[in-house]
């Protein structure tokens, strides 16, 4: 029963107001009779529910959802419909009618209650009003046939002279003529960086049909042919259309799970095979990637399309094209902010738009500047409590801050746009934290909450994670959080869960009612292509008007000439299949299938990853199931069509369909007939699914749109303070964001977000707007290059714009994260302006990375070739070897693989570097490496990383290595040792900046390392054994093979058995390891034990077994590396298996023996570490083989730790252009005094271009100047 009486009076009300049922054939009649039709969607009176209603009766939105609508072949009598509703009238009148009496309040009506729906969600979830196709204000949110065709749309603007579209740049310097120009500009250069890629890929596919992924030219394009439609599915999401695709164009199976393609939010275009974008068109919007149906041959994938080019015919064939290196999804919402906030205010516009420099305090902070501040300041007494934050700020108060920290907290806490620059480990997050923990402690009850958003889903949940330290009311937009302890639970989805959150007139429910509606009469309309009926009847032929009533009447009386045994004998089947006959054949959903043996496309990313980059830029949240499309599914294909004897025209067939008596049609033209009616019905239908899916698109933003008008009653009845979420989830929530009225948003790494997605969270309600970052690091990354350079230059975030205009800023200077041999690198780009905090140069908190003699830096110099992998991206083969032996060395040293980050510019290096890390003998595939490239690994730090360049060529080009923001990121993630691997000769005359690093790290300038030599640019590895104190430099990856952490002697240590140990030199403790010498223990028995240490003592006389050795073995807590880590090393990987372990040992020393006992003169040279004192003007640029070899040696100079040396030189191999005079092999190697040939490779290696321009001055600033002394 109903529980309020004014439910009656609303439920009563609607009865007399329902909209007819859909009706198929309702439609069908008046699109025929050229009359509108009057089937729509059902739109149902919202019904208020009290939020306080408690028993789950039925209600009148849940019994109108049960309406279902009819056959469309067997429509309904519209009288027996109103007769059914007058009795049910009657029933629920007298029952509540009953309770009416016996409650109050029995003349309240829905007219007086409260009136809950946010009309803020409301306003911005309807369609544009934009009336004038010139602007851009009405341009759709997904990219038009148009614009991919490279037609000119009526909103862009068109040269005359050569038919080119005109597109307004960005204003760096100075303020924007108005508000109009400022959002169109941007929404312009946002809108052609997500279509150009694939419009050129279009275009690239138009030039050469028949070209596969493989062709020359052909970049990150993703071409898919022998597409077609296979179903429907109606999701809460939207339509979809499940689509099954060939990989024949791409030649090889594809790894799914690590793969970019097809992206969910990706999106693609589709053509008729028969076409190829001459002429059609279709763009469509990766719904979901389900890695079940990727993984079926064929694949299957769903597709949101444009409902007026929607296609269901299955027998269509279709060609699909991406572009895998740009995104839409996340730029799609942003771009409709824009549009919305030309109908809204703009806040700050004075600075945002008119870049007005002086900036004032937020208004809420004028009305009330008093706060209180002791959760920053602490003191025993009270002083802190009432700070007026504007005039008397706390001045020399005991704080954890630096004086730049707690300059740019002021600043926070007092500016309406409060900008803040931290260079790398200066503290950015943590004076973020601090500053929300102020506002938080000052909020009042009712207070709406803050904003937070970061530019990745990882930098949020850090951030989240110390807000939860003090501050438990807060939420998390986006479900994509790794931290399942504490930031999981704070989601907005579960925090939904459990709550019943009801929203009197919400949009949810209504939306959902005609959600099922339409789906009921979509899929009652795709009936007769539905893959499980697949047969068409003459009932259904009939209510299309494809057949008349004597043809029907034939068919069911079936052939004259059948004798009464041939009638019964078909009794059973229908009509159409005994009048088709022969005629009438089985079409089976055969797709052929791609065979490519085991032939595999390299993977992308790692599966976490790939799903991290589908949640940033879908803003995914946990109830948006971005890998399977949920809700009723339909197959679609034609079970049956006629067989095509001859060509018949359509004009041919509908004279024929002029007999009543169809039998009097000859057999041979029958399957022609069929195949026509199949047509038509396809044409009636397809309209009808195009009519219905436009309004079931709106139905879905007003479900989204109820959603979040849920949300916001619920955050508001939680009384949640604060509320985080990544950049792009600011666009797509902006209209719960808003309906919030924030007063305060943060952006973290402002200076890496598109000022684009930052602008858009400039709701109405906006009072202070924070934005913290470095402009100096990472820039937006944008898909299209050209859009990078003016007089675009997208890339240029709002933060770098604001600071270029000299709009007000601070600075943080103190950095806590590199020692100071590291951090000096970064001189070149930040000057004098960071400084160490003290705790840097502490070793008890910075310990040195061992195994290199206190040398915590290098630059590795060569001059190997670079190539370019399938991708067209850059990868250098054998650095990327001499990285990997590297990596071991450091592994055997003590450095867990968590410790190491390699870093590189450019995926393909990326890719193989993963490679052969796993393919590595005394590596393995079990552990997980941190390979990443530069662009990703922004915020983040490591204790050690290796910077892999790539770029080595002999025609100057150098690529991203020349972009100073990317340098300052791959130059500041290191803690205790950062070592470069690249070509320094190319980088030094290409780039002045990194002319002035090599400079520095060469002991050019006048800050030196503490440590070590002065000389950090190497031609060979340098590298100290810590327990012989023995130096070995590796010139090429294959030497670190022979070193198992330590050097080529024998290690000589007592076991606890008392042997020596006799492998080769190793950090880890002898005693982790099986000795393999006779046992010298006597036995009970009075006899000597005649087996080796590592097995169980035996008697040979007696027979019997004792316990052995290895059984009383104990492991050194003093080992340099971890037993785990140097057992996984030595036996190619841990086993709990004794007689394994046994087995690999004894062939680990059988190959120790083998080694030690060959001469290491044979393939020792002697090195120099100090470069002699001289002033050099470079004029000349050798190449690089002669630059930088006056020999050839294969790799290893070793001497004791007294510069002795410890064997004889091997023969030096001279250079034909380049001899080398004899040197004294007993010479002791000094600080500063090179060998000859070394001094002069460095030296040449350090110039800059002086071979191009000769007469060019040479500026001692550029580091062009070198002096060693």
């Amino acid at each position: 029963m109903f529980t309020d009486n004014w439910f009656l009076d609303r439920y009563l009300d609607n009865l007399g107001n329902m909209p007819p049922k859909l009706n198929f054939k309702r439609y069908f009649e008046d699109r025929t009779n050229g009359t509108p039709s009057t089937a729509t969607t059902p739109v149902i009176t919202p019904i208020t529910i009290p939020v306080s209603q408690t028993e789950s009766e039925p209600t009148a939105l849940a019994m109108s959802s049960l309406e279902s609508s009819p056959a469309w072949v067997n429509p309904t009598n519209p009288t027996e419909e109103r007769e059914t509703n007058a009795e049910l009238c009657e029933k629920i009148n007298k029952g509540l009618y009953h309770r009416r009496d016996k409650r109050d309040g029995a003349g309240e009506t829905a007219a007086t209650l409260k009136q809950y729906h946010n009309e803020a969600i409301r306003s911005y979830c309807k369609r544009s009003t934009e009336t004038d196709p010139s602007s851009w204000v009405s341009c759709g949110e997904i990219p038009t046939t148009n614009e991919i065709m490279d037609i000119t749309e009526t909103w862009q603007k068109c040269d005359p002279q050569d038919n080119s579209i005109i597109m307004r740049g960005n204003k760096l310097v100075g303020s924007w003529e108005s508000k109009y120009a400022y959002l169109g500009a941007h929404f312009e250069m946002l809108r052609e960086d997500v279509t150009r890629p694939l419009r050129e890929a279009v275009t690239w596919v138009k030039t050469f049909p028949d070209a596969g992924e493989g062709s020359d030219g052909g970049g990150n394009i993703g071409i898919y042919s022998k597409v077609h439609v296979s179903g429907i599915t109606f999701s809460p999401r939207g339509m979809g259309i499940r689509i099954v695709f060939s990989l024949n164009k791409v030649g090889k199976n594809i790894r799914w799970e690590q793969s970019k393609r097809l992206l969910t939010g990706s999106i693609v275009a589709l053509t008729p095979s028969s076409d190829m974008f001459r002429s059609q068109c279709i763009i469509a919007v990766v719904a979901a990637r389900p890695l079940e149906g990727l993984r079926q041959n064929p694949p299957e994938i769903d597709l949101f399309v444009d409902p007026k080019l929607l296609e269901i015919d299955t027998n269509m064939e279709f060609l699909m094209v991406e572009e895998r290196s740009s995104f839409f999804e996340a730029d799609r919402h942003t771009m409709k902010a824009l549009q919305k906030m030309m109908t809204e205010s703009f806040p700050l516009s004075e600075h945002l738009i008119n870049a007005e420099t002086t900036v004032d305090a937020p208004e809420y902070v004028l009305q009330q500047p008093f706060r209180n501040m002791s959760g920053i300041f602490t003191s025993e007494s009270d002083q802190f409590d009432n700070v007026d934050i504007i005039s008397d700020w706390p001045k020399n108060a005991h704080t954890s801050l630096d004086k730049s920290q707690e300059s740019a907290l002021r600043r926070i806490m007092t500016k309406r746009v409060a900008i803040v620059q931290g260079p790398p480990g200066t503290g950015k997050t943590h004076v973020s934290v601090l500053s929300l923990k102020a506002m938080l402690d000052n909020m009042s009850r009712g207070d709406p909450p803050i904003i937070v958003a970061c530019q990745t889903n990882h930098a949020l949940d850090q951030l989240l994670r110390h807000v939860a330290e003090f501050e438990p009311s807060f939420a998390r937009l986006g479900g994509r959080s790794k931290d399942t302890d504490v930031i999981k639970k704070r989601t907005l989805y579960n925090l939904r869960q459990g709550k019943q959150i009801r929203v009197p007139n919400g949009m949810r429910h209504t939306a959902k009612t005609a959600l099922d509606n339409l789906t009921r009469a979509m899929s009652e309309a795709l009936t007769p292509i539905e893959m499980k009926t697949g047969l068409l009847n003459h009932q259904l032929l009939f209510n299309h008007r494809l057949l008349t009533a004597a043809q029907c009447e034939s068919l069911i009386k079936g052939d004259p000439k059948w004798s009464s045994a041939d009638a019964r004998r078909q009794a059973d089947e229908p009509a159409l299949k005994q009048w088709m006959g022969k005629q009438l054949v089985s079409n089976k959903k055969n797709f052929e299938q791609d065979t490519f043996g085991y032939e595999y496309e390299e993977a992308d990313l790692e599966f976490e990853q790939l799903k991290e980059l589908e949640a940033e830029n879908c803003a995914q949240d946990d109830d948006d199931d971005f890998e399977s499309l949920r809700g009723h599914h339909v197959s679609i294909w034609d079970g049956f069509i006629g067989r095509a004897t001859s060509t018949v025209s359509d004009d041919e067939v509908r004279a024929l369909l002029k007999a009543q008596d169809l039998y009097k049609i000859p057999s041979r033209f029958r399957g022609a007939v069929y195949n026509y009616l199949l047509r038509q019905v396809k044409d009636t239908v397809r309209a009808f699914i195009r009519e219905k899916a436009i309004e079931y698109d709106q139905q879905v933003i007003n479900f989204r749109a109820g959603g979040w008008e849920g949300d916001a009653v619920l955050l508001r009845r939680q009384g949640i303070k604060l509320i985080g979420m990544t950049t792009t989830g600011l666009s797509k929530y902006r209209a719960l964001v808003s309906a919030l009225s924030p007063r305060i948003v943060v952006i973290e790494e402002a200076a890496e977000t598109m000022e684009a997605p930052v602008i858009s969270a400039c709701v109405p309600s906006l009072q202070h707007l924070i934005l913290v970052g470095d402009h100096k690091q990472l820039r937006p990354q944008c898909a299209v290059k050209e859009l990078q350079c003016p007089p675009f230059s997208l890339n240029v975030s709002l933060f770098e714009r604001l600071v270029m205009n000299e709009v007000e800023y601070a600075m943080l200077k103190r950095q806590r994260r590199m020692i100071p041999e590291i951090r000096r690198i970064l001189k070149p780009i930040y000057g004098k302006e960071i400084v160490d905090h003290p705790s840097m140069k502490d070793v008890t908190i910075r310990p040195p990375v061992l195994g290199l003699g206190g040398c915590n830096s290098f630059f590795y110099t060569h001059s190997w070739p670079e190539s370019m992998d399938d991708q067209h991206s850059w990868k250098n083969d054998i650095e990327a070897d001499m990285i990997v032996g590297f990596f071991s060395y450091l592994l055997n040293n003590g450095i867990t693989e968590k410790q190491i980050t390699v870093l590189t510019f450019y995926h393909g290096q990326r890719k193989l570097l993963l490679t052969k890390l796993r393919r590595h003998s005394q590596l393995g595939q079990s552990k997980i490496y941190k390979v990443v490239t530069v662009d990703s690994y922004q915020g983040e730090e490591n204790d050690v990383v290796l910077l892999s360049m790539v770029r080595s060529n002999d025609v100057g080009k150098i690529g991203f290595l020349d972009v100073e923001n990317r340098v300052c990121v791959a130059l500041s993630r290191a803690k205790r040792g950062f070592f470069i691997f690249g070509n320094a000769e190319l980088l030094c005359g290409e780039s002045k900046l990194w002319s002035k690093v090599v400079c520095m790290m060469a002991g050019r300038k006048k800050e030196l390392p503490a440590t070590g030599p002065a000389c950090r640019v190497v031609f060979r590895v340098p590298l100290v054994c810590e327990n012989h104190g023995r130096k070995t430099w590796i010139e090429e990856p294959d030497i670190f093979q022979a070193l198992d952490g330590g050097c080529q002697m024998k290690c000589g240590n007592k076991r606890i058995c008392g042997h020596r140990c006799h492998l080769a030199c190793h950090p880890s403790d002898c005693n982790d390891f099986y000795c393999q010498e006779k046992c010298s223990k006597v036995l009970p028995c009075g006899h000597g034990c005649t087996q080796s240490c590592d097995k169980p003592c035996v008697c040979a006389k007696c027979k019997d077994k004792h316990g052995g050795r290895v059984d009383s073995m104990s492991v050194s807590q003093s080992s340099v590396s971890s037993v785990h880590n140097w057992k996984g090393y030595a036996d190619g990987g841990y086993t709990k298996h004794d007689s394994d372990m046994r087995d690999k040992m004894r062939k680990m020393n059988r190959l120790a023996e083998q080694t030690t006992s060959t001469r290491l003169d044979e393939f020792l040279v002697q090195q120099t570490e100090q470069i002699a004192g001289s002033t050099l003007r470079a004029n000349n640029l050798p190449s690089y083989a002669h630059a930088t070899r006056g020999f050839q040696a294969n790799v290893i100079t070793t001497t004791n730790s007294n510069s002795e040396p410890v064997s004889k030189y091997a023969a030096q191999k001279p250079h034909p252009q380049h001899p080398v005079a004899p040197q004294d092999s007993n010479a002791k190697p000094s600080r500063g005094k090179p060998r000859g040939g070394l001094e002069n490779s460095i030296k040449r290696m350090l110039a800059h271009k002086a071979s191009k321009k000769p007469d060019e001055p040479v500026d001692e600033s550029d580091g062009l100047l070198i002096d060693f002394s």
